[in-house]
């Protein structure tokens, strides 16, 4: 019987290692998984980068060859990206499980596994990538974890020494995100950083976890393709503010509009900031008594 979810990606490595030695702090790598990820590589429209174009109705994003990541891109349909990719341009096909039940359920179950919480963004993406091409180095704001299906990538890996959980991607050499930007003061390297970097070759049946924040960059040795199960997962500060919210929809007074904050009248303007004085003056003294089983409560509902 084929095991589901994550003690499929670990081969013979436990969940609790796993979660206590790497999730969220350093890469993670296994092969030989290929029996252990048969329900998944059985999947038709994953055979090759033809089946999966036979299959596939949605945009397909291509990266333009300036800079070989999704920072540079276009999107095309099914046609072009056949002639694109044959041109040396790698392709990413997202939100691959809304053709799939059976990805739906991997991704269902590995955000069980790995307690997730339920406004986690999570979603497959299959990278296809011509021979001696990649992406360029950069960041993640998520997490993912990388199962090699044909052809072989090597991929740097770098601890993240410029700032900590980041909130933004960011590749080296393009523009940087404001809210990203704010709490790093604008400053990255300008090449792939060399402190810790290591070096991890997938081939077919090859997994590879990268936590967010991790510098990496990719170079495919022929034709590759990987398929990518991708989590975008809230921060305490999206867990706050989503319960604040919920919090405060309660009451009348902070459902009221916010009217006269940028009048040209300077009365209605003293008033508009005196009524939100006092709204933040009931919150200061509300706050106290909020505790973390409050505000789990409000995002994830009752576990007990």
């Amino acid at each position: 019987m084929n095991t589901i979810g994550l003690s499929a990606f670990l081969g013979p490595h436990s969940a609790e290692n796993f979660l206590n030695s790497f999730w969220g702090k350093k890469p993670f790598a296994v092969h030989g998984l290929n029996q252990k990820i048969t329900p998944l590589k059985d999947l038709p429209f994953l055979q090759s980068l033809d089946a999966l174009l036979a299959h596939w109705t949605s945009p397909i994003q291509a990266h333009l060859p300036d800079v070989s990541d999704e920072s540079s891109s276009i999107d095309t349909n099914t046609k072009d990206a056949r002639k694109l990719f044959d041109n040396n341009m790698a392709l990413l096909f997202n939100n691959v499980q809304n053709i799939s039940p059976v990805l739906q359920n991997w991704l269902a179950i590995l955000c069980q596994d790995l307690g997730l919480p339920t406004s986690t963004h999570s979603r497959c993406m299959v990278y296809a990538t011509p021979d001696g091409k990649g992406t360029a180095a950069h960041f993640d704001q998520n997490v993912n974890f990388v199962l090699q299906l044909h052809g072989t990538k090597k991929w740097w890996l770098a601890p993240n020494e410029s700032v900590d959980n980041p909130t933004q991607r960011f590749t080296i050499g393009q523009p940087m995100d404001p809210e990203l930007a704010s709490y790093t003061d604008g400053k990255m390297p300008s090449k792939m950083p060399q402190a810790g970097l290591q070096e991890v070759i997938l081939k077919p049946g090859s997994m590879l976890f990268v936590p967010r924040g991790f510098w990496h960059s990719t170079e495919a040795e022929g034709e590759a393709l990987a398929l990518n199960f991708t989590f975008s997962q809230p921060t305490w500060v999206d867990l706050f503010t989503l319960a604040l919210r919920s919090r405060l929809s309660l009451s009348p007074d902070w459902r009221a509009l916010a009217d006269g904050v940028t009048s040209v009248d300077a009365n209605r303007r003293l008033a508009a900031q005196k009524k939100l004085d006092v709204l933040l003056a009931d919150l200061v003294e509300d706050l106290p008594h909020w505790r973390a089983e409050d505000i789990l409560g409000a995002t994830e509902g009752d576990f007990e």
